[in-house]
């Protein structure tokens, strides 16, 4: 019979068999197995079990003998004699012994290239099936049994075992565990000790196994593990295992296994949190940091109690234990974004901790999750971090800035997350530039340099880094702006200071030249960090220039005008080159004169990028530009566009001396856009000191436009117009001489207003010169080289001058009836913007009550304008004026005695002069004259007479029948003047007949006449004898044909037909009664 291959015991060396028996193989007959077992149980009976040697001599074949080839032989003798070898081997061999030596023979696991390895295998796989272990259950040394076979296990397991190695395993582990009684200390011990950190690197499939293990056996090990931790961590026990002091190691580990193998160890975590020992404290909180920020953890929504009790500890009184909670709040942001809620409120807290650390911890925790992702924080935690950039500590202070420079880079400047969340942190770049306001040169520096590198990097080629710029400055908030502004003109200061420095080193060596180097080099020394080092250092790098004439030439080359961003960085490295001295570690001399260095270096600003700008410019004025994509409308851009240039026009003047440049600006300049032309008007003037001599047509293209802004401009832009035309021109005299007429008009006016007198007969020859300015139409010479646009300016200044004169009681009285018409009559100008311009004005100072009454008549002659628009603000105005004079009557009793002057009704003589002195009427006789009379007659009374309070309809007819009683004071011996005058009469009773039925009755009052207007004539004079006739047979003031009367005058009267007695009923036409007007009342 043969032994099958697989049956082949397993030993660690050869079967030795007793003298004179010769090896059992399958070669050999059954006698002849017969024969020599007969003598291996003589050899088994004779030994005792303290023959120690011998016992392990024949151990294999012991083991040989327990082999199926033997319990299976079909020879009932073999079998007998196989029993009583068996018999006396469980005599002479305790079964640990057995257990043991089995342990012993799987170590040859280890290595699966062994010829042997295939029947080590076998042997384990055997184990597993079997649960041959189980037996040990019995023996009173089982652990020890256990404890060896769960070594061996794991000391012998490794990346060589294929799976089902690795199962035969953990089915033989798991076995002993989950069927016995329970776990000893020690075998726990031996299955954790692969979880502390230092095994578990040395051999990874061995972590592996145990973490396997204790997943299967989760509901019988926890009681065991929960049983350890309590004697350890509640107790205080540590003597009861050699992992005593990896507790906290073996609670994070286990953990990540399985949380529920510690469902009874996280209360006793809760107990040692509340303990008295702050670093016991600490470890926890280190602990449980680890176990609520791990990835997938769940544990803070599976206890809250004991969550809510690690939160207490952000306000632990120990300064580490604060510290750590802050550390762990950024892996739980970014992991749990849930509990962030949770976290805000005491992080809030935090970030005005005492302690420096801690609060640059929480800018820290907070930075760090939003650059992992923005929506991981709220914008209350990026709140905190905005109040830490003025915490009182520099370091706070400059990780706050930097936290929120690198945000802004990340999610604003590259769009890593979209618009949305661009524009959550919007309000970061406006909150870095405020910074520069405070008071430490540190601030500032670092504003500089975030400025440089994340707001608008310099590293960027031109065209990016100017649509960065172009872009962020119209976005930027006026504070926002003003800062950068501040920091442009503070690093041209210093770039001054620089040159001035430069230029004392090309003098001769002398006292005062080195008292003022001192002075330069003290002012410099203030624009850097920590002012006592930096003088010092200045001063070394000042006589370093004074002995290095290379670096002087490099240091020029930095700061001259024409230095382009690429030739900075180039002198730059070359400075600091020639300064680094190889063998130190730390230069803080070098890193002084960097700073100075990034301050004084034009790193984004040169010719290319101005040139940049403009086209950007060009392309928000043509529509072509992505303005909206950049949240900005094209108005804002173009507007925020030129006030770049224009600050840049200040510190950068020669980057803008291009033709392609100017012509940008000149399109500028033609905009409607009042604050953009100022603007372009201001880069011109800050830049145009070389336009005269090297750009002739941009010279002859700014010229007009200047001039037109000085004269037409808004003042802003006039004052910024004769500027340039000062800076850029070289005969500015000529150029100005045209546009200071006007301003020598409002000088004079401001000058008389100020003497508030004419004992120098002053104000008499200053109404002289605008009656004559106004007469000549604007052009007082008379040459017509004056434009009709200039003339209308002058015409609208003389009109504005007299009326500003009238406001003051000493310059109206001197004021004669000539001057006021022709004031008056600028309301009919050509020009439309004077008429409207002059309106304006004329409202405004009346109804202050600062103009007096006569020139409220003056918007009669507003009738006459032909744009409907201007009628009806004229209508309007009248509307206002007269309610506001009735009005001031009312609530003032001592306006009573003055209503000469405030009455609205005491117009109406001021008007029938004003309309008898129109130029337009020259011909009395006229229908188309008399019926522009009447319409401007109709414009003033119909608004007077809307009510009749106080029947001042009858005081109005008197007033009219009273005028007609006198002569015009103006030429009381001109016969026409004075025909014209009662011609006007005639029509106003005529309206006022027609408008009230009320008006024939008593007036209550006997009107007073204006003397300086009416001249009172002696009763026994007779005005006229004779009254002509109106020649035109068509109706003059509506469709009714009735006679027109003149005192002392024929009536003229005429045959109507049907057609003719139509009657017009439009109350803006002034519709006649069937009544006549009586000849004399």
């Amino acid at each position: 019979m043969e032994f099958p291959q697989q049956q082949k015991p397993a030993g660690d060396g050869k079967i030795v068999y007793p003298p004179g028996v010769k090896e059992i193989t399958d070669k050999i007959s059954n006698d002849e197995v017969v024969k020599r077992l007969k003598m291996v149980v003589k050899t088994y009976m004779d030994m005792d079990q303290d023959s120690e040697e011998e016992k392990q001599q024949y151990l294999s074949l012991a083991l040989h003998l327990a082999s199926e080839f033997f319990l299976r032989n079909p020879n009932k003798d073999v079998r007998l004699l196989v029993a009583c070898c068996l018999a006396d081997i469980f005599r002479i061999y305790a079964p640990e012994d057995i257990f043991l030596f089995i342990t012993r023979q799987l170590k040859g696991l280890e290595d699966t290239k062994s010829p042997q390895f295939n029947r080590y295998f076998y042997l384990l796989e055997n184990l597993a099936w079997v649960k041959s272990y189980n037996i040990c259950f019995e023996l009173e040394d089982c652990n020890e049994i256990f404890i060896q076979l769960f070594k061996t296990l794991f000391s012998v397991i490794n990346n060589s075992h294929n799976q089902k190695v690795q199962m035969h395993m953990m089915d033989l582990m798991s076995s002993i565990i989950m069927e016995g009684d329970g776990v000893t200390q020690e075998l726990l011990d031996t299955i954790l000790i692969n979880l502390i950190p230092a095994h578990k690197n040395l051999n990874k499939q061995a972590y592996d196994l145990a973490k396997t293990l204790l997943k299967r056996t989760v509901q019988t090990i926890e009681t065991c593990i929960a049983n350890f931790f309590n004697q350890v961590l509640v107790m205080g026990k540590s003597s009861v295992s050699d992992l005593s002091e990896h507790v906290f190691d073996l609670i994070q580990e286990l953990f990540a296994i399985d949380p529920m193998l510690l469902t009874s160890v996280m209360p006793q975590l809760e107990f040692k949190l509340k303990s008295n020992d702050g670093e016991e404290r600490l470890a926890v909180v280190r602990l449980l940091a680890k176990l609520f920020g791990a990835k997938d953890s769940e544990l803070a929504s599976q206890n809250r109690p004991l969550w809510q009790c690690f939160l207490g500890r952000f306000n632990d009184i120990h300064v580490p234990v604060r510290l750590e909670c802050v550390k762990f709040a950024s892996h739980c942001l970014m992991n749990h974004p849930d509990l962030a809620r949770d976290l805000t409120e005491y992080l809030k807290v935090r970030s005005h901790d005492p302690e420096e650390a801690i609060r640059h911890d929480v800018i820290v925790t907070i930075i760090n999750a939003g650059k992992k992702d923005l929506n991981l924080v709220n914008d209350q935690l990026l709140g905190f971090v905005r109040e830490r950039t003025l915490d009182k500590r520099w370091r706070v202070r400059k990780e706050a800035m930097m936290g929120l420079a690198q945000l802004y880079k990340k999610y604003c400047l590259h769009h890593e997350a979209g618009k949305e969340s661009a524009l959550k942190i919007s309000w970061i770049k406006d909150k870095l530039l405020h910074i520069y306001y405070q008071n430490s040169i540190d601030d500032k520096l670092l504003v500089e340099k975030i400025f440089a590198q994340y707001m608008v990097p310099h590293s960027l080629d031109t065209e990016e880094k100017m649509k960065c710029l172009y872009y962020l400055y119209a976005c930027l908030d006026t504070n926002a702006v003003k800062a950068l502004n501040e920091m442009w003109k503070c690093q041209n200061m210093l770039r001054g200071l620089v040159k001035e420095l430069l230029d004392l080193h090309k003098l001769p060596v002398s006292e005062a030249n080195n008292t003022a180097m001192f002075g330069k080099l003290m002012s410099i020394a203030k624009n850097l960090p920590d002012a006592g080092k930096a003088q010092d250092f200045m001063k070394k790098f000042n006589q370093v220039l004074g002995e290095d004439e290379k670096l002087r030439v490099q240091l020029e080359m930095l700061i001259s005008p024409t230095c382009s961003c690429k030739q900075a960085e180039i002198c730059v490295r070359e400075i600091t080159r020639k300064l680094t001295f190889p063998k130190q570690p730390t230069n803080p001399f070098l890193e002084m004169v960097k700073f100075l260095l990034e301050r004084i270096a034009p790193v984004h600003i040169d010719s290319e990028a101005i040139s940049a700008l403009v086209k950007l410019l060009n392309k928000s004025i043509e529509g072509t530009a992505d303005d909206d994509e950049e949240g900005v409308t094209p108005d804002t851009a173009i507007r925020s566009g030129l006030e770049l240039l224009k600050v840049l026009s200040f510190t950068h003047p020669t980057a803008f001396h291009s033709a392609e440049t100017y012509e940008s600006l000149l399109q500028c300049l033609k905009m409607e856009d009042d604050k953009v032309a100022e603007a372009a008007i201001q880069i011109f003037r800050n830049t145009g000191q070389k336009i005269e001599t090297e750009l002739q047509q941009i010279r002859s293209t700014l010229i007009p436009i200047l001039h037109q802004k000085a004269k037409r401009g808004t003042p802003h832009q006039a004052k910024q117009a004769v500027h340039c035309i000062h800076a850029i021109f070289n005969n500015k005299e000529v150029q100005l001489a045209q546009i200071f007429e006007v301003q020598a008009i409002k000088l004079l006016v401001r000058w008389l207003l100020g003497m508030k007198n004419n004992q120098s007969k002053s104000a008499n020859s200053t109404l002289r010169l605008l009656s004559a300015m106004l007469v000549s139409e604007g052009d007082l010479t008379e040459q017509k080289k004056i434009s009709k646009s200039d003339m209308s300016r002058l015409r609208l200044a003389a009109g504005g001058a007299i009326m500003k004169l009238a406001q003051e009681p000493c310059y109206h009285d001197i004021i004669t009836p000539e001057q006021f018409q022709l004031c008056g009559l600028v309301i009919n100008d050509e020009c439309y913007q004077v008429r409207q311009i002059f309106a304006q004005k004329l409202h405004l100072a009346l109804v202050k009550l600062l103009l007096p009454l006569e020139y409220l008549a003056v918007f009669a002659l507003c009738a006459k304008d032909p744009v409907k628009e201007r009628r009806a603000h004229a209508r309007q105005c009248l509307l206002k004026n007269i309610s506001v004079r009735r009005e001031y009557i009312k609530q003032n009793p001592l306006a009573q005695e003055k209503l000469v002057s405030l009455l609205p009704e005491y117009v109406v003589p001021y008007m029938i002069h004003l309309l008898a002195h129109d130029p337009d009427f020259t011909k009395p006789h006229e229908y188309e004259q008399l019926k522009d009379i009447k319409e401007c007659l109709w414009f003033m009374l119909e608004v007077l007479m809307t009510k009749n309070e106080n029947n001042s309809h009858a005081f109005l007819r008197k007033m009219v029948e009273n005028i007609k009683q006198t002569k015009d004071a103006q030429c009381p011996d001109d016969a026409k003047a004075n025909e014209k005058l009662y011609i006007v009469c005639d029509v106003a009773l005529f309206v006022i007949a027609n408008k009230s039925t009320a008006c024939h009755l008593d007036s209550p009052k006997d009107p007073v006449l204006p003397s300086k207007f009416f001249l009172i004539q002696d009763k026994a004079i007779h005005i006229y004898k004779h009254t002509p006739s109106i020649p035109k047979p068509a109706p003059v003031l509506g469709a009714v044909n009735k006679p027109l009367t003149v005192p002392g005058r024929r009536i003229f009267t005429k045959t109507t037909t049907a057609s003719d007695t139509a009657s017009n009923t439009s109350t803006n036409s002034s519709p006649l009664s069937s009544s006549t007007i009586n000849k004399n009342r």
